[in-house]
């Protein structure tokens, strides 16, 4: 008989059996992972332990990121550039903002009816979804907040907008939705394997990584705009991931879709009148500081033409059509270079038909171009102003030597030509608005092949850099979060202290004393050797300050015989308290601030309803242990 027949003959039950009434037993399983309300495949439980074990696993993992990078983006370039041609019927292949024989009508009404189609996007998505009531969360807030996580239906529907407003010819780029869908599917893909907090940060940083090299053929400036926009460091734990993911999304994009360099100088002797030495990094600096003004102007005019576009009162599924009606315009009574990311544009003006514009003509077609970004931006079409400002800041650089020798005759004895002020310009202007020094300085690298010139751009990039931080602060990414609320200046993993509050630290329903209680009943109650600190409350039961046991006693030893204090008299921190929601660092300053060793810990102002006590010391060193932790993450020091 066998050993389940024995169980069943011994009044037992086989496991199989189903009982009436009762659910049959089933072995326990974990239940799946959710992330914003769907339902997640996870990878079976070997893989899992591989990708977590092993260094080797996470550069696995982070492979199949750059590779799944490189098909999005190249995706997603063919269907921008397939609807450009389509509707504004171009030859195959011609871009949009190179196109110079575009019918007038549809200069004028190509954007409106992508505004429009956007706008029944975003009406179908209110629809079925319901009003949002925050933002898609995009690789920055991710890893600074949220450990990595980002959702996968919200990046795709950024993407999927951003594919309409490029497509239809809004000035903005495909950058923010390149990032988007690549490091959303990242994190979706960690998610799934159940990594770290920190390696989940790094995926997210490989997918950015991976979208950017494709986007762009560059895959060092795409590590480096994972190393410091995305992820917010660099150290040898991050570095063959997001280095290996850069690779595989070049190559993978490279091998799916015809890829242009994003100019072409054709020979660097074009760049240069004589030699370059030391003394051209003083035009360049002066480019720099030129550039950091200029996109301080172009972020503060985005800001204004949204806060225009809510003053206005119109729908937000309506603003996209009215938007690209003035984007149309603009590029109706300018020129078409001011639609779409500016790709065409660019090359034109690195090629020898696009030299000998005057002043004038490079001031119009700048200002043009900045305010069909703000204009788009601002009424609601979805995308970054990573290559607007690359385009914006060529030109900036091109109107700066033709203007600088005017007005500094002495600069007209430098060895540089307009290209050469082009290729700087490019580089910071984009620092400017977008951030990361270095990934600007290398994508210059990869694009000229001069170390010269790039030493320059460095220079450059570094001036305006430091200019846009000490005098504005943001960079447009999070220029915008401070708009929203948010504290956000980098990528650097803040999350974890905002989830080590107050709440989460204090010791919990500490014992109160009324505060008209008599001294005397007080400290029999509370002998020396007892807890040293009791919170006092009022007849409403609301917070009215701390007793030090210590001191009340000493206080009636040393008091007259005819004049006991009272309890109310000892009383300290009467107006100083914390609440649950304070994190960790706001409790610190705050005991900094109040000199106290321990404060209550209250629901709220109004009500001061007694929920614990901190101390100091706790705060401290769990603050510490968690600083320690995300340091040896940072290093890739195992726990």
């Amino acid at each position: 008989m066998s050993a389940r027949q024995s169980a069943a003959a011994a009044g037992g039950e086989p496991a199989s059996a189903a009982t009436p009434g009762r659910a049959p037993v089933r072995p326990h399983r974990r239940a799946p992972r959710r992330w914003t309300g769907a339902g997640l495949v996870q990878a079976p439980g070997r893989l899992r332990s591989l990708v977590r074990r092993s260094e080797g696993g996470l550069v696995a993992l982070a492979t199949l990121v750059g590779c799944v990078a490189g098909v999005a983006v190249s995706a997603m370039t063919w269907i921008t550039q397939t609807l450009r041609e389509l509707l504004y019927n171009l030859p195959a292949g011609t871009r949009l903002s190179a196109a110079d024989a575009v019918t007038p009508t549809l200069l004028l009404v190509g954007p409106c009816l992508g505004g429009a189609l956007l706008g029944l996007v975003i009406f179908a998505a209110t629809y079925l979804r319901g009003p949002r009531r925050r933002p898609a969360i995009d690789p920055i807030e991710a890893n600074a907040l949220h450990g990595g996580r980002m959702s996968l239906r919200d990046s795709v529907y950024l993407a999927l907008q951003n594919v309409i407003s490029n497509g239809c010819g809004a000035s903005v780029g495909l950058e923010a939705g390149y990032t988007q869908i690549a490091s959303g599917l990242a994190s979706r893909l960690g998610i799934a394997f159940e990594v770290r907090r920190s390696d989940l940060r790094t995926l997210v940083g490989c997918g950015a990584a991976g979208a950017i090299a494709a986007g762009f053929g560059a895959p060092l400036a795409g590590a480096f705009y994972a190393f410091e926009l995305i992820i917010g460091t660099y150290s040898i734990a991050t570095l063959t991931p997001v280095v290996v993911a850069a690779l595989c999304g070049n190559l993978v994009s490279r091998s799916l879709i015809e890829t242009h360099p994003l100019v072409e100088l054709g020979d660097m002797q074009a760049v240069t009148t004589s030699h370059v030495t030391s003394m051209e990094i003083l035009p360049s600096l002066a480019l720099g500081l030129f550039c950091a003004a200029l996109g301080i102007l172009i972020m503060r005019g985005v800001t204004l033409v949204e806060r225009l576009v809510q003053a206005s009162g119109l729908p937000r599924a309506a603003a996209p059509a009215f938007g690209g009606l003035c984007v149309g315009a603009l590029a109706l009574l300018a020129t078409p270079q001011v639609l779409s990311g500016g790709h065409g544009a660019l090359h034109m003006h690195f090629a020898a038909e696009g030299q000998g514009h005057g002043i004038a003509a490079l001031a119009g077609l700048f200002a043009a171009k900045a305010v069909a970004s703000a204009i788009s931006i601002g009424s609601g079409f979805r995308g970054g102003l990573f290559f607007a400002s690359l385009f914006l800041g060529a030109i900036a650089g091109k109107l700066f030597a033709a203007l600088a020798p005017v007005l500094v005759p002495p600069l007209a004895d430098f060895g540089l030509t307009p290209l050469a002020y082009a290729v700087i310009g490019m580089s910071a202007l984009a620092v400017a608005i977008i951030g990361g020094p270095l990934t600007m300085t290398f994508l210059a690298l990869e694009v000229t092949g001069s170390l010269p010139i790039t030493g320059l751009v460095l220079a450059a990039v570094i001036a305006s850099s430091l200019t846009v931080r000490k005098t504005f602060g943001y960079s447009f990414a999070t220029w915008r979060f401070h708009l929203r609320g948010e504290s956000i200046r980098s990528p650097h993993d803040v999350g974890w202290i905002r989830s080590l509050t107050v709440g989460r630290l204090m010791r919990r329903d500490p014992g109160t004393v009324a505060a008209e209680t008599p001294l005397p009943t007080f400290l029999r109650a509370h002998p020396l050797g007892s807890p040293s600190r009791v919170i006092a409350v009022d007849g409403r039961g609301r917070y009215a300050g701390i007793v030090n046991v210590p001191e009340a006693h000493a206080a009636a030893r040393d008091a007259a015989a005819d004049a006991q204090p009272v309890l109310a008299d000892l009383l300290l921190h009467t107006g100083d308290f914390l609440t649950p929601s304070m994190n960790a660092k706001d409790a610190a300053a705050a005991f900094d601030r109040t000199e106290s060793e321990a404060l209550a810990v209250v629901d709220g102002p109004e009500t001061r309803r007694v929920l614990g006590l901190l101390t100091e010391s706790h705060t401290l060193k769990r603050y510490s242990d968690e600083l320690d932790r995300q340091r040896r993450a940072m290093a890739g020091e195992s726990d």
